[in-house]
């Protein structure tokens, strides 16, 4: 019999070698993190604005080696015992007996091998404590390169900004109280040194300006240091319009003084020393503009028909002057109709493709209708923004995309079947002959009981119109044209209103008009009476219409032309009820123009009778001394503008005559003068295009005044500002060329 054991001492086993095993993975895990983070701290002191970044890696680290020290602490010992297994062949692949399993008892063989396996287990940590061999090489290399890198980042040092050049500053009264004998030489400002750092989002490195007009991004830190000649001089004072800052001492440095401002507008500004003020230096801020975008995809209305993938491709340019960092498609979906329409914002973000900040970038993304929940008869209402680096927002216009509902085209297609859509026409002698022809050109297509059906359709039309025409030669109805004697009263009014309610049906408005033919009303049957029995009786023989030749006020002609063309449509009507069209068209046709003849003899030229007033009261109205209604009078007259800018035209004149000779004296300098502050006026907006010409203007003057000749140089740019400063003249009539040999034939040809 097996002795027992206890399967937890097994158990126990595997669980040790597991917690040296961790313990030196996680040895390793803190020598790399420990590198690590010396390593990004020597690196990062080198970048003070990065330092939210670095946090943000340090963080994250930290959560990396805290989560990694938590696996290694979990003890996988079935994996444990498959490892053993591999490495040590004398353990027979049984130490996964060791491992403790109540739902399975072991039986009588797997008792007496898992206590062999134990006992060799135990042998085999004796001889060596560490069974789990451990890569040692691979952390070694890896903490050696992160010390070296962090090494190479405490050994770093930066290259330091060169030192800004010392720009000399003009005085211009310098010259001048330095010449006066008898006096000390007042202290002088040597120079200065400009430093600009720009804002961060700019991405910038700080940089020193070559001149003293310089240009720098708006928000931009501008420092001045100034070195002067003796130490405990009164600081100078920077002066931007009506803005005065002083300068302040440096630390352990008297002869030097400092001052720093943020860059906010343009303007000029000059240093005040010792009394005197320097020549105006230009400060040229330049704003960060918005970002631009422009959608090139799709087009400003989209409509995907039946059949067209629900999809819709968007792209779009987008170009910043210092980086774009954020892009967004916004779309909002429409869907319903009436007053059930149902609105959902979708926000999709692009900015994916803008890792890195660039300035220009070109996104595409895809608008997939079913997968915004979009269907049959639903829009998408659309727009891109973006932001730059200073989060400025620019957006797009809104574009529309539209499914089109099919169902709804359906259910019209539908409900227009049973509506005859062809328009109705008057039946004109015009369109008989275009019913006419057509009939002779479906006749192949035709039965022939189809074609004398519609034969005979059109022999009615013709007979309607030509009993319409027939009102004006007196003539009557068909049924009573040449009766002497017939059927009784009764019969005829039947017929007559048969006749009556067929010519109703194909022109209602023709049926009124025939009942101002003078025809008797038919009263019912019921209300006759003797007198009418024996009027009906005579209705045979009496002729109620005027004659033919009195029926109208027509002339003999024009009535010889109408009875034509009743004859020429007795004619058609005959030869179209016995299915002969093709006879039938030449009498139509000639009818048409014996109508057209008609219609132009019986045109009426009435002349247009002018409005005549009715003569004033003139004894109630004249010499009764009411001025009520009297204005008084009023003259207008044009004169000429006043002249525009008329120091400036005056010191072009001067200008003009100063460079071709003339001396300049005292009075020109105050022209002069005035003349410089329009220019200056200018320069606050523009300092990079009027600085030069506010310099030459003040030399000039300041030559004026002490009676030296005048600065040659100074000419050009004071000209140039001020010519730029006048409005455009108006444009003159000039003569046009003559043209050439050709032009002038092409022209005596019209």
């Amino acid at each position: 019999m097996p002795t027992t054991t206890d399967t937890f001492s097994g158990a126990a086993l595997l669980a040790g070698i597991a917690r040296r095993q961790a313990r030196r993975a996680s040895g390793a895990v803190l020598l790399l993190a420990a590198a690590a983070g010396l390593a990004g701290w020597a690196w990062g002191r080198h970048w003070p604005t990065a330092a939210p970044l670095l946090i943000g890696l340090l963080v994250a680290l930290l959560i990396v080696v805290a989560l990694l020290l938590y696996r290694l602490h979990q003890p996988r010992l079935p994996v444990l015992a498959r490892r053993l297994d591999r490495l040590y062949p004398s353990l027979e692949d049984s130490t996964g007996l060791l491992l403790p399993n109540p739902a399975r008892p072991l039986n009588l063989l797997e008792q007496l091998q898992q206590q062999r396996i134990e006992e060799r287990l135990a042998e085999l940590q004796q001889a060596q404590p560490q069974l789990l061999p451990f890569a040692w090489k691979p952390v070694t290399g890896g903490v050696g390169a992160l010390l070296l890198l962090a090494a190479g980042g405490w050994l770093y040092h930066p290259p330091q900004p060169t030192s800004a050049p010392l720009l000399a500053v003009r005085f211009p009264a310098a010259a001048v109280a330095a010449a006066k004998p008898g006096q000390s030489a007042p202290p002088r400002l040597l120079g200065t040194r400009i430093r600009v750092q720009p804002p961060a989002y700019t991405r910038r490195a700080v940089y020193a300006p070559t001149g003293l007009s310089f240009s720098c991004p708006v928000g931009s830190r501008v420092r001045w240091t100034v070195q002067v000649s003796a130490a405990g001089s009164t600081p100078p004072v920077l002066e931007m319009g009506k803005f005065r800052q002083p300068f302040r001492a440096v630390t352990g440095q008297p002869t030097q003084f400092v001052v720093e401002l943020p860059a906010t507008t343009s303007g000029l500004y000059h240093l005040r020393f010792a009394g005197q003020n320097s020549e105006e230096y230009a400060l040229d801020v330049q704003p960060d503009r918005a970002p631009t975008l422009q959608l090139q995809t799709p087009k400003p209305y989209t409509l995907i028909e039946f059949g067209q993938r629900p999809q819709v491709a968007v792209r779009v340019a987008l170009r910043d002057d210092y980086g774009l960092s954020e892009a967004q498609l916004v779309a909002t979906v429409a869907q319903g109709q009436g007053e059930a329409v149902k609105f959902k914002e979708v926000v999709t973000n692009l900015s994916a493709a803008l890792r890195g900040q660039p300035r220009q970038a070109t996104l595409a993304s895809v608008l997939n209708l079913p997968a915004l929940g979009l269907t049959y008869g639903d829009e998408v209402y659309f727009y891109v923004q973006t932001r730059d680096n200073a989060r400025q927002l620019t957006r797009s216009d809104t574009y529309l995309v539209q499914w089109e509902d099919t169902t709804v085209q359906d259910g019209l297609t539908d409900i227009s079947l049973s509506v005859n859509v062809v328009p109705a026409y008057f039946r004109s002698q015009r369109q008989i002959i275009i019913d006419t022809e057509k009939l002779l050109a479906e006749k192949p297509r035709l039965t022939a009981t189809d074609f004398a059906e519609r034969g005979n359709n059109l022999g009615f039309d013709q007979k309607v119109l030509r009993l319409r025409y027939g009102k004006f030669l007196g003539e009557e109805f068909e049924g009573s044209i040449g009766e002497t004697a017939g059927p009784s009263a009764a019969d005829k009014d039947d017929d007559h209103k048969e006749g009556e309610a067929d010519h109703a049906t194909e022109n209602p408005a023709e049926h009124a008009g025939h009942d101002d033919h003078g025809h008797a009303d038919h009263s019912p049957a019921g209300e006759t009476s003797a007198a009418s029995g024996a009027a009906a009786l005579m209705d045979a023989y009496v002729h109620k219409h005027d004659d033919s030749e009195t029926a109208d006020f027509l002339e003999p002609e024009v009535k010889a032309k109408l009875r034509g063309v009743l004859s020429q449509m007795w004619e058609a009507e005959l030869r179209l009820r016995l299915a002969k069209p093709a006879e039938a068209l030449p009498y139509e046709y000639r009818a048409l123009r014996l109508l057209k003849q008609v219609q132009q003899q019986t045109r009426a030229y009435v002349r247009n009778a002018g409005y005549n007033p009715p003569a004033l009261p003139e004894a109630t109205l004249r010499l009764s001394g009411e001025l009520g209604n009297a204005a008084a009078p009023r003259r207008t007259r044009q004169l000429p503008a006043p002249a525009t800018q008329p120091e400036i035209r005056t010191a072009v004149r001067l200008l003009a005559a100063l460079r071709a000779g003339q001396p300049a004296t005292p009075a020109d300098a105050v022209l002069l003068d005035r003349a410089g502050q329009a220019v200056a006026q200018a320069a606050l907006q523009r300092p990079g295009a009027y600085l030069a010409a506010v310099r030459a203007l003040r030399q000039l003057a300041a030559d004026a005044r002490a009676a030296r000749p005048t600065c040659a140089p100074c000419f050009a740019p004071a000209e140039k500002a001020l010519a730029a400063l006048l409005p455009a003249p108006p444009a003159a009539p000039t003569r046009s060329p003559r043209p050439d040999r050709l032009g002038q034939r092409y022209l005596q040809a019209l």
